[in-house]
């Protein structure tokens, strides 16, 4: 009988690549809100008042006619929610409770970096992402959201896909209503602490996640 033995990978053993740290910077949110603005940036979407478009050649047949391909699986996941255009709202909904985004969550969490119950930074969490930041190679927006992306109008819309703060508290209050014996984390629908929610981008500990970013008021264009 032939037993196979698992090596468990530490984060230490690996370099975390952008989708990865910015869950760990801010959750789903973060991740959907670095896709956007990477997309964007590339001339992979484009993105008018509230509603999101993949480009393509004028055949339909590529992704991309500056020829770059989606660099992600996070990304090919928004292309794939938008090709004739479609609502940012629900694209973001689509992406962030997407299999894409969950596996990022299961690799941190086998890393280490992730609680298992709830999903906060662990100590080793905190320190990666700290080290990401004083690194330098990753874009602003992944660690601090919208606030740090440069297009106003841009980062305006982006921000408007967080969820709502408190929504996640009545989420649960309903649910918990229809379900009264069925037990609840006190955490939001996506696994974070609602009081980590939308609406302030501030965090009781380094890269508490953040659904709103901060980045939601600058108004005018560019």
């Amino acid at each position: 009988m032939r037993t196979t033995i698992r090596r468990h990978v530490s984060a230490a053993e690996r370099r975390l690549e952008a989708y990865e740290v910015a869950y760990l910077a801010g959750g789903p949110q973060r991740v959907l809100e670095t896709a956007l603005f990477a997309l964007r940036d590339r001339g992979a979407v484009t993105v008018v008042g509230p509603r999101v478009r993949a480009v393509r050649d004028a055949d339909g047949t590529a992704e991309h006619p500056t020829g770059r391909p989606a660099r992600h699986p996070v990304e090919r996941a928004v292309l794939a929610s938008c090709p004739r255009g479609r609502s940012l709202a629900v694209v973001a909904k689509a992406v962030r409770g997407g299999p894409e985004v969950a596996e990022i969550k299961h690799g941190l969490v086998a890393l280490g970096l992730l609680t298992r119950a709830r999903h906060r930074l662990t100590q080793a969490g905190r320190t990666q992402l700290e080290a990401a930041r004083n690194e330098g190679t990753l874009p602003a927006y992944v660690f601090d959201g919208p606030a740090a992306h440069g297009d106003r109008r841009l980062r305006r819309v982006v921000a408007g896909t967080a969820i709502p703060a408190g929504l996640g508290r009545s989420l649960i209050r309903m649910g918990r209503a229809a379900d009264p014996d069925h037990e609840y984390d006190h955490g939001s629908e996506d696994g974070r602490d609602p009081d980590s929610a939308a609406g302030s981008h501030s965090s009781p500990e380094p890269g508490g996640f953040s659904c709103g970013s901060g980045g939601g008021g600058g108004g005018g264009s560019d």
